[in-house]
Formats: structure tokens, C-alpha cells, sequence
């Protein structure tokens, strides 16, 4: 069960990180410090979701045993 939580868990963090970082303005003369700190956020967030997700992958290969 745990293999399949972290999956989820992870898919979802990836596509909100994905969402934050697209909605963070790209044009240079426009761009504020909250642009800068929505596309930090939102890359963290999507490679914690990608951690996520290979833990679940690892949890179905050991059969949840770790």
C-alpha cells in the first residue's frame, strides 16, 4: 500500500511543482522577486514529488519491506 501512496503522493507534487514554476512570469522586465521565489518553490517541489515516486518504485520492488 505504501508503494502506491507514494506514487500518488508524488505524482501530485510533481504536477504542482510543474504548475508553480509555469505560472511564475518569465519576461525579464517584468519579472519580481515573487516570480523568482514561485519557480524555486515550484522546481523543489517538483523534484520532491520525483523522489516520491522513486521511493514508491522502490517499495514495490522490495515488496514494502524497507
Amino acid at each position: 500500500m505504501g508503494e502506491l501512496v507514494d506514487k500518488v503522493k508524488g505524482n501530485l507534487n510533481e504536477a504542482v511543482g510543474k504548475t508553480k514554476q509555469a505560472m511564475a512570469d518569465k519576461d525579464p522586465a517584468t519579472r519580481t522577486a515573487e516570480d523568482d521565489r514561485l519557480e524555486a518553490e515550484g522546481a523543489g517541489q517538483e523534484m520532491k514529488g520525483k523522489g516520491q515516486q522513486f521511493m514508491g518504485k522502490v517499495k514495490g520492488a522490495l515488496g514494502n519491506d524497507i
